[in-house]
């Protein structure tokens, strides 16, 4: 934690100070930025207060004096609770403005992470709480040129199993084999393993009506068998298995076949140009130093997909950051299930994945790419970028 440019972001903010809270762990964002210890067991609250400007605050339980020690500031030991909120409003000072792990109307849900009960409680001294949404994409979402390597590296990886994947299919089908959909997965999991790649679930192996399911997971019981003429997903994430490794995450569409439909290529080709246009919206900002936002991106993605008639058939967000985990608590890609009003900020990774899912027609389309803007404020993607849909059988 780097106190004099946190202070610093907050007097950019105009803000008074940045109030963090926890009890029992539950506001892990804090404890990342803070680079406080995940796995000590905590059991009473305690605050940290950083002023825009002074000393830092910390305000611990006298059963857990230690809890913040490694922290810079003052410390004050509380017992009863009424001493608690004497302290707490001491160190808040003149505060007018403070900002905190909360979202308004949880439009935010990754950072709204204060109970609205201590809401209450700052609130009724007078003090406005504000979200520090954006200040947590600066300190907790923002990835270093070591953190960003861990990414590309990863991806390399990926992408190569992805391909093993799809020539899996393509020469199983030739010699008369029907793969199934948790077969491939399999492959795919012992190979990212065999790669030292870690993940939490996934990845995802879908064909036809399972591919218009965004988040189908084959199973021994719903697995389905390929065949010639089928349309298949692949969506796999993954990161190295090493301290602070950033996942990779894509998704790319084959079909099995020696040339693709017309059919699918053309709504295949819909997303594609969705997908460009998002991240030349975001290239362009940068190039002329004007802030972006997660929903204007979400935005002109999906008026494309809407202005050819697939509006309905796209029902998730445009894409989600990126970081240790594979959702990360930065800035989303999102005017859909929420206005993220975030601006999209140097040293932040996030996807750009539209979808067109026609469960009727039993098929279901996604591309998915990963951008990280560096920051010199450039716009990177790593891996091959999917252009077209993949014949299997070429």
């Amino acid at each position: 934690m780097d106190l004099v440019e946190i202070q610093s972001a907050l007097q950019q903010a105009g803000v008074d100070g940045w109030l963090f809270y926890d009890f029992r762990s539950r506001d892990a964002i804090g404890q990342r930025i803070l680079g406080m210890d995940p796995t000590r067991h905590l059991t009473r609250r305690w605050y940290y207060f950083i002023p825009a400007r002074g000393t830092a605050q910390k305000i611990v339980h006298r059963i857990e004096p230690w809890s913040c020690d490694q922290l810079p500031g003052d410390k004050q030991i509380y017992l009863a609770w009424q001493e608690q909120h004497a302290m707490l409003r001491q160190a808040l000072g003149n505060s007018k403005k403070i900002a905190m792990q909360y979202s308004p109307n949880n439009a935010i849900p990754y950072v709204s992470m204060v109970d609205g009960g201590t809401l209450e409680l700052i609130r009724s001294w007078g003090i406005e709480v504000v979200s520090s949404a954006d200040l947590v994409g600066q300190f907790e979402a923002h990835l270093s040129e070591a953190d960003w390597q861990t990414h590309r590296q990863a991806g390399k990886i990926v992408q190569m199993i992805k391909d093993e994947a799809f020539a899996r299919v393509g020469e199983q089908i030739k010699a008369g084999k029907k793969p199934t959909e948790i077969e491939i997965q399999r492959f795919m999991q012992a190979r990212m393993r065999e790669e030292g790649l870690e993940w939490d679930s996934g990845p995802i192996v879908a064909i036809n009506e399972h591919a218009a399911d965004p988040h189908y997971e084959p199973t021994a019981e719903s697995s389905l068998e390929m065949q010639e003429g089928d349309l298949l997903l692949i969506d796999v994430w993954a990161k190295l298995k090493q301290p602070r490794s950033i996942y990779y995450d894509i998704t790319w569409m084959g079909y099995i076949g020696k040339t693709i439909p017309d059919k699918l290529e053309t709504i295949f080709q819909v997303i594609r140009t969705a997908r460009d246009a998002a991240v030349d919206l975001v290239r362009k900002r940068f190039s002329v130093n004007e802030p972006v936002f997660g929903w204007q991106v979400d935005e002109i993605c999906r008026q494309i997909i809407v202005e050819a008639g697939y509006g309905d058939a796209f029902t998730h967000r445009t894409g989600h950051n990126i970081g240790e985990q594979v959702h990360g608590n930065g800035v989303n890609i999102d005017n859909l299930e929420t206005k993220d009003e975030r601006r999209i900020l140097p040293g932040v990774c996030f996807s750009v994945e539209p979808g067109i899912y026609l469960p009727e027609q039993k098929i279901g389309f996604r591309t998915e790419i990963d951008v990280f803007v560096t920051d010199a404020g450039e716009i990177n993607i790593t891996g091959e970028i999917q252009q077209s849909l993949r014949p299997l059988l070429a």
